[in-house]
């Protein structure tokens, strides 16, 4: 199990079911490692919820009313000191993948255990990337496959040669956004800084011709 941290993790949830939102909220505020900070039923309301109080993880249904996960992904994480996402669906239809290439940093079934998800959120917390259904052989055959549009868009950027504040202007975003997204990108490559970024999207390139 993830050891607890000294200062609970600060969780908001959203789901369009009423009896699992109920059951999720009962299940986050027993356990302490986590504080539930809001809960939600619409995508909406989760975004508004969102942008008045940051919290570090959020959970999050695939199928969300209205603008659905992947959207909402997307959009918040444009936001500086944006939160990390768990989301919470079916392992049918692709979702596990589709989640990861949105942005999300973890994905736990809904046919799961309830541990299964804390454990989760903890592990998201602490910065790691948890996507237990993803075959990680066939993502290294594809190896920019799992990053989002905007991340992709980033990618190509940097293979220009561009700066972070170069970056910053073209996209319309801050330099912190910049690092934070450039962060996410080293992470899901596995590499340590842009040169290898870099030659790991040429090294791609080149692979798929």
């Amino acid at each position: 199990m993830t050891e607890p941290l000294h200062h609970p993790i600060d969780v908001m949830l959203a789901d369009n079911n009423p009896l699992v939102l109920s059951a999720m909220s009962e299940i986050f505020e027993r356990d302490p490692r986590f504080s539930l900070v809001a809960t939600s039923a619409t995508a909406e309301g989760f975004l508004g919820a969102v942008m008045r109080v940051p919290v570090q993880v959020c959970v999050i249904a695939w199928t969300l009313p209205v603008l659905g996960a992947a959207k909402l992904i997307e959009v918040l994480r444009e936001q500086e000191n944006a939160p990390r996402f768990v989301v919470y669906g079916d392992v049918a239809g692709d979702v596990p993948r589709l989640a990861m290439q949105a942005g999300a940093a973890g994905f736990s079934p809904r046919s799961g255990e309830v541990e299964d998800l804390l454990e989760t959120c903890a592990e998201v917390a602490a910065g790691k990337m948890v996507f237990p259904f993803i075959d990680v052989r066939k993502m290294q055959q594809d190896p920019i496959h799992n990053l989002s549009r905007k991340e992709r868009e980033i990618l190509l950027a940097l293979s220009k040669g561009m700066s972070n504040r170069e970056l910053s202007k073209d996209l319309q975003i801050s330099t912190n956004t910049v690092k934070f997204h450039l962060s996410n990108i080293y992470e899901k490559l596995s590499v340590k800084n842009r040169a290898q970024a870099i030659a790991y999207f040429y090294s791609s390139q080149s692979t798929s011709e």
